[in-house]
């Protein structure tokens, strides 16, 4: 996990592009996979926003979910997530480089 300074992120508006291993809000922050373990959530997912000064808060460009069920161990859980991640990065950094993204304020718009 790198957090960027604050200087160097506002010299690169909208062209930083994160994975974070939960369905944002939800489990924003470090360990997010371990918050979803402990809670007994039935769905974990994986979120691509562009990055902000605030951690975890940029405007969203893809998400999407995998079930999971309390058989599951957290490292099984990892496993999952990171399937997830992997694709939900790739689409996000699709539309980025297709400049298919429209970014007002929080929120993107997404023509796919």
């Amino acid at each position: 996990m790198q957090i960027f300074t604050p200087q160097f992120v506002s010299r690169y508006p909208n062209r930083i592009i994160n994975i974070h291993h939960s369905f944002l809000p939800a489990f924003a922050g470090t360990n997010p996979y371990r918050q979803a373990y402990e809670r007994g959530v039935k769905i974990i997912g994986a979120t691509s926003h562009y990055v902000t000064e605030e951690l975890d808060e940029g405007p969203i460009i893809e998400q999407d979910i995998t079930r999971i069920t309390h058989r599951d161990s957290l490292e099984e859980i990892k496993k999952k997530g990171r399937d997830l991640e992997r694709m939900v990065l790739s689409r996000a950094l699709i539309y980025h480089l297709n400049h298919k993204i429209l970014v007002f304020g929080r929120k993107t718009i997404v023509f796919k």
